[in-house]
Parts: structure tokens; C-alpha cells; sequence
């Protein structure tokens, strides 16, 4: 078995502070910083240096977490040739995702999973992309599905083995009745002149319209800003803007809105990715889990 303080370590890189990192692992911080201690003085080195009310990881930690990742590595493909001994039918399978990708694509995974492999114990848990990484590496989810961010980890990250699982459009949410609605698709360029609702709290979306839009040679006028689904369709529906909405993202039915494809190129879409911990994915329940998602993402196409 793998030093547990190791995995401690890796935590702590994943969330920066001594607080998150007791969070995630389910320990109290006091518990994190004496592993951490005694980690460095069975090893002979310094692993952490004051920064301010914060601690920085030294070169030393870094080299640590350089061999610390391929252990871990290497132990998931161990106990993926140990489980091939099994069917992979009992056990426990976590996943997470954030909540368009829980409610549109991990939910019906799950039905499968329930239906194909009822002794399997299926877990869900919704997520923010930025916080699935240390999930993963806590072993507090064995698949996460999420989007990616620039603070993700980068694709060839030592840790994770991450697979496009779905491109999903963007459309046009606009109140009904609304002119762009009338023709079935609309160009996106068409809408500059509209006011728009932002979603600063949701980084990636945001960023993807503030993007898309220039892209299509504006900047969009942002006059009032919402954050969850329910509350942008609602300030849509009442025509106090417009805004962009993933395709796969639930809105209220009693909403006067409609949803307006876009047509151009590109049309902006965001990717939609699974993520393991490296080796992990040959596991046969998580293997199973993989697949069940490729068709639940299938079948949205």
C-alpha cells in the first residue's frame, strides 16, 4: 500500500490550503498538518514553507509529488489487473458531475448501470468542475463528469485520464414571441443589438459567451447578471434580456421562452469530458460506468 501522507500531499497541491485539503479528505486540519510534519522528517526534507496566513509547496514536495503520481498511477492499473479477476457486476461506483451533466447524462448512466448491473452501487453527487479533481483524488468519486476550464488539469496531466464524452451547442434563449425566434435558427451576430443576462458565477459559461460573441464580431451589453438556470430563464421570459444557454441545461416549462438554435461557424458549443484518476479506468466497474455514459451521451447526439 501507498503512504497515506502521500495522498495527503497530493490534496494539498489539488486545493492550495491546509483547510480544503482537511475538507476534502474528511480530517480536521490539525490531522493534515502533523501527517505533513512527520511525512517531511521521515523524509528528510522540507515539504512546506510559511506564505503569509498560507503554505507553499517547496522544490522538495514537488519532486515527492513527481514520484507520488506515478505510484498512484501505477497502483490504479494494480488494482485494475486485481479486479479483472472479478466481473465488476458488486461494488461501489461513485460518480459526480456538474448539474446539467448530473441531471441529462450521469442519471440516465445510472439507470443503465441499475438495469444491466443491479448489485452495483451507484452513487451521484453534483459538483463544480473545479472541485472534481480533488473529488477524484480524495477517492471521494471514482468518475467525474465536467467541464473543462482553464484551471483544469491539463489533458496530459499525470494524475487523471480525461475523454471527450459530448460537444454540447449553445442556443439562443430569448422570451417567446421575440423576432430571432420566428425563423427557427438565427446567426448569432443577429442578437447585437439585444441586452443580455451574464452569469459571472458560472466562469466557463460566461467566458464561453463573452467569447462566442466576439467571435461573432461584438461584445454583448450585459445588463443583468444570474447565475442558475432557473434564474436566467425567468429574467428572459420577463424581457429584461437575452442569453446563451447549453442545450443539455433544464429551464422551467411554464417559462415563456424559447430556445433558438444557432447556425454559423462555428456555433458555439462547450466539451463535456469524463475524468478517472490515471489507471483507474480499466476497473471493471469503472469501466462499466464509462460506458454507460457514452451511451447515455449517445443518445443526446
Amino acid at each position: 500500500m501507498i503512504d497515506p501522507r502521500l495522498q495527503t500531499l497530493r490534496v494539498l497541491r489539488e486545493r492550495g490550503t491546509v483547510t480544503a485539503t482537511a475538507e476534502v479528505l474528511h480530517l480536521t486540519p490539525s490531522t493534515v498538518s502533523q501527517q505533513l510534519r512527520q511525512l517531511a522528517r521521515d523524509l528528510g526534507v522540507e515539504l512546506l514553507e510559511a506564505q503569509g496566513r498560507r503554505v507553499r509547496l517547496t522544490a522538495a514536495a514537488h519532486t515527492v509529488l513527481d514520484h507520488a503520481d506515478v505510484l498512484h498511477a501505477q497502483w490504479e492499473r494494480a488494482r485494475a489487473d486485481l479486479a479483472a479477476h472479478r466481473d465488476g457486476t458488486a461494488g461501489r461506483l461513485r460518480l459526480c458531475g456538474v448539474s446539467s451533466a448530473l441531471a441529462a447524462l450521469v442519471a440516465p448512466a445510472a439507470v443503465l448501470l441499475r438495469e444491466e448491473r443491479p448489485r452495483l452501487d451507484v452513487r451521484m453527487s453534483e459538483t463544480e468542475s473545479g472541485d472534481a479533481p480533488a473529488l477524484l483524488l480524495a477517492r471521494a468519486a471514482d468518475i467525474a463528469v465536467l467541464i473543462p476550464t482553464a484551471e483544469s488539469p491539463p489533458s496530459d496531466d499525470a494524475r487523471f485520464e480525461q475523454r471527450p464524452l459530448l460537444d454540447e451547442p449553445q442556443d439562443l434563449l430569448v422570451p417567446s414571441g421575440h423576432p430571432l425566434a420566428a425563423g427557427g435558427a438565427a446567426e448569432l451576430a443577429e442578437a447585437a443589438a439585444e441586452p443580455w443576462i451574464g452569469s459571472p458565477g458560472r466562469p466557463d459559461q460566461h467566458h464561453l459567451m463573452l467569447t462566442a460573441c466576439a467571435a461573432a464580431g461584438f461584445t454583448p451589453r450585459i445588463a443583468h447578471h444570474a447565475n442558475e438556470w432557473f434564474a436566467v430563464s425567468a429574467l428572459v421570459a420577463a424581457g429584461f434580456g437575452i442569453s446563451l444557454v447549453p442545450r443539455l441545461a433544464p429551464l422551467p416549462p411554464e417559462d415563456e421562452v424559447a430556445r433558438v438554435p444557432l447556425r454559423g461557424d462555428p456555433v458555439p458549443s462547450r466539451r463535456i469530458i469524463t475524468c478517472v484518476r490515471r489507471g483507474a479506468a480499466r476497473q471493471p466497474a469503472v469501466a462499466h460506468g464509462l460506458a454507460a455514459l457514452g451511451r447515455a451521451a449517445a443518445a443526446r447526439r
